[in-house]
């Protein structure tokens, strides 16, 4: 008989603890006021990638709370592996093919888990930033012929809403101030690098790309500028 934690049931918890994120717009160019970071818990959590430590953080506002899965010693000399990934119920927990998000993490875990030291933070920006019940609004014009961007666009959103400067703070409290990342978001890695955070090295994080995901990653490519290899 099969035993240990099944990784489906850690995501599943690790979503149910997070609150769903309100509709929101296009981001603005003004930066929001940095509030009060505050580590509210953190506890031993074993996984199959090995182990980690698990931290809780919640900001000043209702969106900001984020958990961050530490391993190793992040001052070190080499900088940590890093990965910020947003909250994707459907591909994290119910192994949908629409997206690559659960392949994504789970190649991230496996990563940091055989790096030297390494943070995965993982914030609660479901839909690119758009929120669940938007997000499935966003899937039925996709089914109606819409890609990825257009669908966002079309509800009044922006390609992607998510803001990464609560994730800064993270990494900041952690003492993880210079990272590798892993991502194939350049946008990303600009708005850490505006944060404060110096990144070293951009990692690819490409899993084998499906058939079913295929269109909706040329999109990110073609649309939104990801660094995609074989596309």
């Amino acid at each position: 008989m099969r035993t240990g934690c099944d990784p489906a049931r850690i995501y599943s918890l690790l979503y149910l603890s997070f609150p769903m994120s309100p509709k929101s717009h296009a981001r603005k160019d003004a930066k929001k006021k940095e509030g009060p970071l505050k580590m509210v818990a953190h506890a031993a959590l074993p996984t199959r990638y090995g182990p980690f430590t698990i931290y809780g953080f919640k900001g000043k506002g209702p969106k900001e709370e984020a958990v961050a899965l530490v391993r190793g010693k992040l001052n070190g000399k080499a900088a940590p592996l890093v990965r910020v990934h947003s909250q994707c119920l459907t591909g994290d927990v119910l192994n949908s093919l629409r997206c690559d998000c659960r392949a994504q993490l789970e190649l991230s875990m496996k990563k940091i888990g055989q790096a030297p030291s390494g943070i995965l933070v993982y914030l609660p920006q479901e839909g690119r930033g758009i929120g669940l019940m938007n997000k499935l609004r966003a899937y039925e014009l996709q089914d109606g012929g819409m890609d990825t961007v257009e669908a966002n666009v079309s509800l009044g959103f922006a390609a992607d809403a998510r803001d990464y400067d609560f994730s800064a703070q993270i990494l900041k409290k952690l003492g993880a101030t210079k990272i590798r990342l892993l991502s194939n978001n350049p946008e990303k890695v600009r708005q850490l690098e505006s944060s404060g955070i110096r990144v070293s090295e951009r990692v690819p994080c490409q899993p084998r790309i499906s058939k079913t995901s295929r269109a909706y990653l040329k999109t990110k490519k073609s649309k939104m500028g990801h660094l995609l290899e074989g596309l």
